[in-house]
């Protein structure tokens, strides 16, 4: 397992530096430039210009790259024009909103999704199985700004039983510790049913499906034959070897615990890495977007090497050297 691990961090690195430079080329070549949102209007050609060839200066974009690379190499991924601070230093400001909402709703997602997905499976064509299936494709099928929009309108608007937007309410600013914290997972309840619901609806099929390829396997049909309950022959035999699929499903999500949700951040107004991306974009802020990419580059590939290791934990057949 050792070697195996060193193996794959190793192989990690020249992925990761061939994204970097494909994300580098595209938001180098992207149109307009970093000055085009701080240049004032007034300002005269000649110090236009200027502007743009100190903060954007016209190298070979291979130059320009690895200048980059070599900085970020040092913790240092750039400068945000629109917030005046370093890009790392944006980046952990909102990281912890994104993390706290996306570890919610994975944990709401499997809790619910693989139950649902076990009773499914060992339901087959039953009311609950249709039930449930039509629950899941609803939930796969409802955009997330709909639904969000919708608990919003419903919940939040007209029923008032929770917050309409933002983390926390600017009158708790200097209340106690467990008050702040309180507040902020009251204002966390909507957007994390919103991010968990398609999430359970994905769990609970991958469940489902590899549920039913399992239980009609002949090992099965033997455990049960040696009466053994029915309990046991779900949970112990047949979920066990059911796993490989939703642990590569664990594996892909990791990574949005830290990009979190787009489109839930920015219904809610939520001071996330989601909704920072998307300002990023608007505003041509193409360092602060390229330190957003690059962090979640790195934490999809390590998504990856964790569900890997997790492999030989849940199926004692596969063996890594």
């Amino acid at each position: 397992m050792k070697n195996y691990i060193i193996r794959r961090l190793l192989q990690i690195i020249p992925v990761f530096l061939g994204i970097l430079f494909i994300l580098f080329f595209i938001i180098d070549k992207a149109p307009g430039s970093i000055t085009s949102n701080i240049m004032d209007p007034t300002m005269t050609p000649e110090l236009k210009a200027a502007l743009q060839e100190k903060l954007d200066p016209s190298l070979p974009f291979y130059v320009k790259f690895f200048n980059w690379l070599s900085e970020a190499m040092k913790g240092n991924f750039g400068y945000s024009f629109k917030h005046y601070r370093p890009v790392i230093d944006v980046i952990g400001d909102n990281i912890g909103c994104t993390f706290a909402l996306s570890l919610v709703a994975l944990i709401i997602a499997m809790l619910i999704g693989i139950p649902c997905g076990i009773i499914s499976a060992t339901k087959q064509y039953s009311l609950v199985d249709n039930g449930l299936t039509v629950l899941s494709l609803v939930g796969l099928a409802l955009p997330t700004f709909f639904f969000g929009l919708l608990l919003l309108k419903v919940l939040a608007v007209d029923m008032k039983l929770f917050p309409i937007f933002g983390l926390m309410n600017p009158l708790n600013a200097k209340a106690d510790f467990w008050t702040k914290l309180g507040d902020q997972a009251y204002h966390l309840v909507l957007p994390a049913i919103v991010l968990g619901f398609a999430e359970i609806a994905s769990f609970m099929r991958y469940t489902r499906s590899s549920m039913l390829e399992v239980i009609r396997s002949d090992y099965i049909r033997t455990a049960r034959a040696k009466g053994l309950s029915e309990k046991i022959v779900i949970y112990r035999h047949a979920f066990r070897n059911a796993m490989i699929p939703i642990v590569t499903l664990i594996g892909f999500r990791l990574p949005g615990l830290i990009s979190g949700a787009v489109m839930t951040e920015t219904i809610f107004s939520l001071p996330g890495v989601g909704k920072l991306s998307v300002e990023a974009v608007s505003t041509r802020n193409y360092p602060l977007l390229l330190g957003i990419n690059a962090m979640l580059t790195l934490a999809t590939l390590f998504g990856t090497l964790v569900a890997d290791i997790l492999y030989a934990a849940v199926d004692p057949r596969i063996k890594y050297h």
